[in-house]
């Protein structure tokens, strides 16, 4: 009986009859060309639900294919450092799902190189809208605020029309310069040329891109000639963003909030807003963090997802931009095996990142250099034991050494932050001690063994519940592991096992083990 239902709820793209025997009173389900067959099951049987085909691409919802032109509601989320790489894009593109291009940490160079690489292979999105929808992640930098107005103005001139912004803690006048840009009135409808999604762990700041852009700011980009009157003023009627993905427990920046709690408060936001502010559309909530099996892209969707986004179980696809040395780490990984360090970008404030635990010590001489820097006014400070640890174990090389790296390297990227050094001694201590977080992950990507135990990997537990699910499979495998395989094992199995809770709703009582999915290689 078990595998009989193995075989019928596989067959989710076809359609299902539930039925009571007329003798034993028994439910049990067929498919329905099989019940349309059997003259005796018409006479002997009643119906008791009809299940209609349950593809993959209509697990989501609120318009999210047909508005971005995909035909799966899902996305492989932004990994920084281009480890969300072009090549992965760009396959996730021909599959008809969407990808972002990881471009946080990288030059305005580097990002733009990228760009200018996916079209070539797509087509741009204006051009050519069939080669594939496709985006770059845009992170907040509140130290650099010039490095993201230059992308954005690099987003706009090359036609990016889809951009995630992330770890966003405001509203800043980039973000809004972007979203408005092209919004124009067309047969009553105000049609918007670029998307904005955002992805937020906490109520207020969704309340802050579900509702219209800040009045003051785009006055302020009037002003500057930014944006036109028009736009600025059918800004008022929008949402600054129409996509926002509420992330749960995940990789690198994280409030580690759980998924479940998360998502219906948000969506219970959304619709508080959409009603207060009167919007002609809705907007789309999607969801993130925690999801590394099918049951967990099943519950996402059932919770009222429109559309799902996974990010750390694809540092280990080969597309991704990482080295084989971490694909490995992270294939052996447990759902245990991650912890919160501080994060290289918001060291000072105290932001932390979620990173993987296993075989690394970066987590725990991360925190160590936090809360010496806390406790101490400047470098000069630091005990001389203490002092002669780090330079020991995590510098490996005298501070005097790692300080002249570090002016070398704001002298070329922004020599301000060596102005402040010169009179604010902590700011020193925080630029020598970001060396080693920045370079951390780096260390990782490139595979320096000499550097294996200071890995700075960004993942979270969903890791640990991939590895869980496809051993034994092909996708043990870490060569197997392919970015698309990926996502459609997960929308298959998802699909699977919401089939097997629509045959439970009716009554047919499906065993556990059946209503399992096993990767496979899967066809588009």
């Amino acid at each position: 009986m078990e595998n009989d239902f193995q075989e019928l709820l596989a067959c989710v793209r076809k359609p299902l009859r539930t039925v009571q025997d007329g003798r034993d009173g028994a439910i049990r389900c067929l498919l329905a060309q099989e019940m349309d067959g059997q003259a005796e099951s018409r006479s002997d049987c009643r119906e008791v639900m009809f299940l209609p085909p349950l593809f993959p691409e209509n697990l989501g919802g609120g318009g999210f294919l047909e508005k971005h032109h995909l035909r799966f509601p899902y996305v492989a989320g932004e990994m920084a450092h281009g480890i969300s790489t072009t090549s992965m894009v760009i396959a996730m593109a021909r599959a008809g799902m969407l990808c972002f291009f990881g471009a946080a940490g990288l030059s305005v160079e580097s990002v733009e190189a990228a760009i200018t690489e996916i079209e070539r292979d797509l087509g741009s999105v204006d051009g050519n809208p069939a080669g594939g929808s496709w985006g770059v992640n845009l992170i907040h930098s509140p130290r650099q605020p010039q490095l993201e107005r230059e992308l954005v103005h690099l987003f706009l001139d090359r036609g990016v029309r889809r951009v995630s912004a992330s770890a966003f803690m405001k509203i800043t006048p980039p973000l809004v310069q972007y979203a408005c840009s092209g919004l124009q009135l067309k047969d009553g409808v105000i049609g918007r040329r670029n998307f904005l999604f955002a992805k937020i762990s906490r109520p207020e700041i969704a309340r802050q891109f579900m509702s219209p852009a800040p009045e003051s700011i785009l006055q302020q980009l009037v002003c500057e000639g930014l944006l036109t009157a028009d736009e600025a003023e059918l800004a008022a009627y929008v949402p600054l963003a129409e996509d926002i993905t509420a992330e749960g427990d995940s990789g690198g920046h994280t409030d580690n909030r759980p998924l479940t709690v998360l998502l219906p408060t948000i969506i219970r936001l959304r619709d508080a807003l959409c009603e207060r502010y009167r919007y002609s559309a809705s907007i789309r909530i999607g969801a993130a963090g925690g999801l590394g099996c099918p049951a967990s892209v099943a519950a996402a969707f059932a919770l009222g997802a429109a559309y799902v986004v996974t990010g750390s179980i694809n540092q280990s696809a080969i597309e991704s931009g990482t080295s084989q040395v971490v694909r490995e780490l992270l294939a052996s990984a447990t759902m245990a095996d991650v912890a919160m360090a501080p994060a290289p970008d918001m060291f000072e404030l105290g932001v932390k990142v979620q990173v993987l635990r296993r075989a690394t010590l970066f987590g725990a001489r991360a925190t160590k250099l936090h809360a010496i820097y806390v406790s101490h006014p400047s470098l000069e400070a630091i005990s001389s034991a203490v002092r002669a640890q780090l330079e020991r174990d995590i510098f490996q090389a005298p501070l005097e050494e790692i300080w002249a790296r570090v002016r070398k390297y704001w002298m070329e990227r922004d020599p301000r932050e060596l102005d402040r050094a010169e009179v604010q001694p902590k700011h020193r201590m925080a630029l020598v001690f970001r060396w080693y977080l920045g370079l951390s992950s780096l260390w990782a990507q490139n595979g320096e063994l000499d550097r294996a135990v200071d890995y700075q990997v960004w993942c979270g537990p969903a890791v640990g519940a991939f590895n869980d699910w496809v051993r034994g499979s092909f996708l043990e495998d870490v060569r197997q592991r392919t970015v698309v395989q990926i996502a459609l094992n997960l929308l298959e199995g998802a699909a699977v096992l919401t089939r097997a809770h629509q045959l439970r709703l009716s009554g047919v009582p499906v065993p556990e083990r059946a209503a399992g999915f096993r990767p496979r290689p899967l066809l588009l």
